[in-house]
């Protein structure tokens, strides 16, 4: 529980400001004739207040000022009576407290700028984290995008391509041709569709697996003396051995009398000169 003496030694620091009232100014010297604690407390904070007064530039006032001030103190009525002008401006509590009034609001702003920028700082950091998880969000927005984009450009060819092989199957003038495998691939078979006005659909299963660098070529096996004309290569078959190709031939090819399937280098040749997987009909 604070004491009576608690209570003087609080009036201390009031006092080595120049802050207590002529009245309050009064008893706290009575008391402090008396007392070593506070005495030692007033000089302690005299020290420190004669620092803050030293630590920013000191400038004279206006001369005016001084004829203001004093005659503004001859007029209080907390002034104790017989207070004189001489002992105002002797007085080295008065001038304290004129003195700390001056480095009071340096003071005080720069504690406030740096408390503002300890704030600001803390905000940029909470700010540079929010930028960055934002960067992050949008760089994985982006990825998905790109990867929806991939997809749906995937899905637009799948479906362009279904729409033209429906497109041959559909033609009047359809042809189907059935292919089987060949001592190299006897498991194999394979299924052509052909419209001279719309293309070719060719379809096989059970192909071997192909080894690098080759690829398997379809050919139309005319009527005798033609030599055999490319249509094109196949797409890899995938695991199964299965694949589907829509070739666009050219509206002077001659009808097929039979199709055939080789193995040939990757980029196909002119003519034939690998080992034959697919031949028909039979």
């Amino acid at each position: 529980m604070a004491t009576e003496h608690d209570a003087w030694r609080e009036q201390a620091s009031l006092y080595a400001l120049g802050a207590l009232t002529a009245a309050e100014r009064a008893a706290f010297e009575a008391h402090l004739a008396s007392c070593a604690l506070c005495a030692a407390d007033v000089r302690a904070l005299s020290s420190v207040t004669d620092a803050l007064a030293r630590a920013v530039p000191q400038t004279d006032p206006p001369s005016e000022l001084r004829a203001r001030v004093l005659a503004s103190v001859s007029r209080d009525p907390n002034v104790a009576p017989g207070f004189s002008r001489t002992a105002l401006t002797q007085s080295p509590q008065v001038r304290l407290k004129s003195d700390t009034t001056h480095v009071f609001i340096p003071w005080v702003a720069a504690a406030a700028a740096l408390v503002l920028a300890v704030a600001l700082g803390a905000y940029a950091v909470h700010l540079r984290g929010r930028v960055g998880n934002l960067e992050e969000r949008l760089r994985e927005a982006t990825l998905r995008a790109d990867a929806s984009e991939r997809q749906i450009a995937d899905a637009r060819r799948a479906a362009a391509a279904a729409e033209m092989q429906v497109a041959v199957l559909a033609a009047p003038d359809l042809t189907r041709i059935d292919l089987a495998g060949r001592p190299v691939a006897p498991q194999a078979s394979a299924r052509a569709y052909w419209s001279r006005s719309r293309g070719l659909v060719f379809t096989a299963s059970n192909l071997p697996a192909l080894p690098p660098g080759r690829v398997y070529q379809l050919w139309v096996l005319p009527a005798q003396p033609s030599p055999p004309i490319s249509v094109g290569w196949l797409l890899r078959p995938d695991a199964n051995g299965r694949a589907n190709v829509l070739f666009d031939t050219p509206p002077d090819l001659p009808k097929p009398q039979k199709m055939a399937v080789t193995i040939e280098p990757e980029g196909g040749v002119p003519a034939p000169t690998g080992d034959m997987y697919l031949l028909g009909p039979n």
